[in-house]
């Protein structure tokens, strides 16, 4: 079981930044595979980003070159550097953790709103 908190939402103006962060707690960080998806109202929910156990990373082509994943496993983290945003990009932004041979083991945080004003 991985419990995953999310923190760093928040409002911002077209062409600001923020710095999602996600804390894990509970099985072994490192066997998942993190990743940041998002739901903009009235939409499915989305990836974002994502970042293996050997650090590889992908991004949806929406917010390539203005979004970097990151993780730290000594800190049970992973962090979503965004940039540039628009007002597309609002949405509720979701953690999530997927482990990497036992995929069913697949585990979500509450969610953190992100509203990009015009």
């Amino acid at each position: 079981q991985v419990q995953l908190v999310e923190s760093g939402g928040g409002l911002v103006q077209t062409g600001g930044s923020l710095r999602l962060s996600c804390a894990a707690s509970g099985s072994a960080f490192s066997i998942y595979t993190m990743g940041w998806y998002r739901q903009a109202p009235g939409k499915q929910r989305e990836l974002v980003a994502t970042i293996t156990t050997g650090g590889s990373t992908n991004y949806a082509d929406s917010v390539k070159g203005r979004s970097t994943i990151s993780r730290d496993n000594a800190k049970n983290t992973v962090n979503l550097q965004m940039n540039s945003l628009k007002p597309e990009d609002t949405a509720v932004y979701y953690c999530n953790a997927r482990h990497v041979i036992f995929t069913a083991k697949n585990y979500w945080g509450q969610g953190t709103q992100v509203t990009v004003s015009s």
